[in-house]
């Protein structure tokens, strides 16, 4: 199966007016929550999945970056009987371009840089005592604050983060440590299943060599991590990373 990198320019004014009349988020503007329920009501569930959303500063329009079986044309042939005037004034259907990335692009030792957003959580296998209480068992948590309430001291928390994604890369590709870095990280407020959580958003930027190029294949299609149906977990490929 052929993967195809779809790039489409959106409206953020008009995702705001979108996501407020349909009242997503209930009263909280979840960007990632509004995608979701945009690009599943255009074109179909997880068929631009995983996607990442980059704006601007100020800027009024974004653009829309995800990974799908279908080409620009395909997406734009079923998504066209179907958008509503307010998904039309968000999604610029004609402006929809997409480029090829067959299996064959990846080789075994290929050096790819990469920009990436993840949700770096854990589920825990056991409970979890921390400041703020109990954590029980199956909980969502911080990979960083799982990390420290368990032994008892700090690593650095790109040193956690770089380790939570080698471990989701492999075997498909390895983390070159020495360019790659915690480019910017934040605490964000979600709506999930119908309850508010908060969690980390991390981006990373960085290098990494490909180990098994069917693997890479499935990784780029699947993405990284949980939350990916939400604007988390795609690779975003970029020429190789400066060293620190």
């Amino acid at each position: 199966m052929s993967l195809h990198l779809i790039e489409m320019p959106l409206s953020l004014p008009a995702l705001n007016r979108w996501a407020g009349q349909r009242n997503i988020g209930h009263g909280l503007f979840d960007e990632g929550l509004a995608l979701h329920n945009l690009l599943g009501e255009a074109f179909g569930p997880t068929v631009l999945q995983p996607f990442r959303l980059l704006v601007a500063p100020r800027a009024r329009t974004g653009t829309l970056y995800a990974y799908s079986a279908a080409q620009a044309e395909e997406l734009r042939n079923a998504a066209s009987p179907v958008l509503g005037p307010s998904e039309a004034e968000v999604v610029s259907l004609d402006a929809l371009r997409s480029v090829e990335r067959p299996e064959t692009t990846w080789q075994e030792g290929m050096r790819l840089g990469f920009d990436l957003k993840i949700r770096p959580v854990v589920r825990l296998a056991s409970p979890l005592n921390g400041a703020d209480g109990r954590f029980p068992k199956g909980t969502e948590v911080d990979a960083f604050l799982a990390e420290t309430l368990r032994n008892d001291h700090a690593r650095p928390r790109e040193d956690v983060y770089l380790d939570w994604l080698a471990k989701r890369l492999a075997p498909a590709a390895k983390l070159e440590r020495d360019a790659c870095r915690l480019h910017q990280f934040k605490r964000v407020r979600s709506l999930r299943g119908g309850r508010r959580v908060e969690g980390p958003e991390a981006v990373i930027h960085g290098t990494l060599m490909v180990r098994e190029p069917r693997e890479f294949a499935g990784l780029l299609a699947h993405g990284v991590g949980r939350h990916r149906s939400y604007g988390y977990g795609m690779l975003l490929l970029r020429p190789p990373q400066q060293k620190r």
